[in-house]
């Protein structure tokens, strides 16, 4: 098992568009940490030596991430690293946000997931260029499959790349994949105190979208306690509410996304 994030070290990855052929691979995440222990002892002195090398287990991805966000830059795409707890509605976003605005921006998908390619489906039929990357037993997308998955992809110059990661706000946060900024959705069905339970993915991440308030008048979510509590870990965070099913907050959203 890994010791960074508990995925297996060897992963069967597979990358699929819609209508073509599966490519699989079998990956290395490179995650072990290195732990080397020498055991010997000189008897006679009774002393006992022991050198532990600690690796930096995330150098490698670190590297293949320049890689990838000199890539972008190169080709002026932004990319957009999506993360979330499953079901705080990426997708749903994406979905909707490629139908009302492909005629004006070039969009670019790659989606995460452990199987199936039910999301990729859905982007496909909403009208973007997509690629599915199954992890298999992996929690999450590193800089190596998006290296991969973009190759596949080919997107053009002033393009957007959405990266839509693995459902979970523990492991994606470690793993930088060459991406312009990293957004974070939740939704409101989901409780205020995330930022305070999993502060590293808020604390790296530069935009917040708070999804599903149509839903605020039947859920306990209180909105001023979750912006605090995001501020309290990354005081540079910004925000924006938004209902996918509704609409009410796409324009800013939209706007937000013209900006860059």
């Amino acid at each position: 098992m890994c010791g960074t994030c508990g995925c297996g070290e060897d992963s069967h990855v597979t990358y699929t568009k819609p209508g073509n052929k599966v490519h699989s691979q079998t990956h290395d995440h490179q995650h072990t940490h290195g732990h080397v222990h020498d055991h010997s002892h000189d008897h006679s002195h009774g002393h006992s030596h022991e050198i532990q090398l600690e690796i930096d287990v995330l150098s490698k991805n670190n590297m293949l991430a320049e890689r990838n966000r000199g890539y972008f830059e190169a080709l002026k795409i932004k990319a957009y690293n999506l993360v979330s707890s499953p079901g705080s509605g990426k997708t749903s976003l994406l979905e909707k946000t490629i139908m009302e605005l492909k005629n004006d921006l070039d969009f670019y998908i790659i989606e995460g997931d452990q199987q199936t390619t039910h999301d990729a489906d859905r982007i496909d039929k909403a009208g973007a260029p997509v690629i599915q990357v199954n992890t298999g037993n992996g929690c999450h997308l590193d800089a190596h499959m998006i290296n991969h998955a973009t190759k596949d992809l080919s997107p053009k110059e002033n393009g957007i790349l959405f990266i839509e990661n693995v459902g979970n706000l523990v492991c994606p946060s470690l793993f930088d994949l060459g991406e312009s900024k990293r957004i974070v959705i939740i939704s409101t069905t989901e409780g205020e105190d995330k930022p305070l339970k999993y502060p590293t993915m808020f604390e790296t991440s530069h935009l917040c979208i708070i999804n599903k308030i149509d839903l605020l008048p039947y859920v306990d979510f209180d909105m001023d306690k979750a912006k605090s509590y995001a501020k309290q870990v990354n005081p540079n965070l910004e925000f924006i509410e938004l209902s996918v099913r509704s609409g009410e907050g796409m324009d800013a959203w939209y706007e937000w996304l013209k900006k860059q």
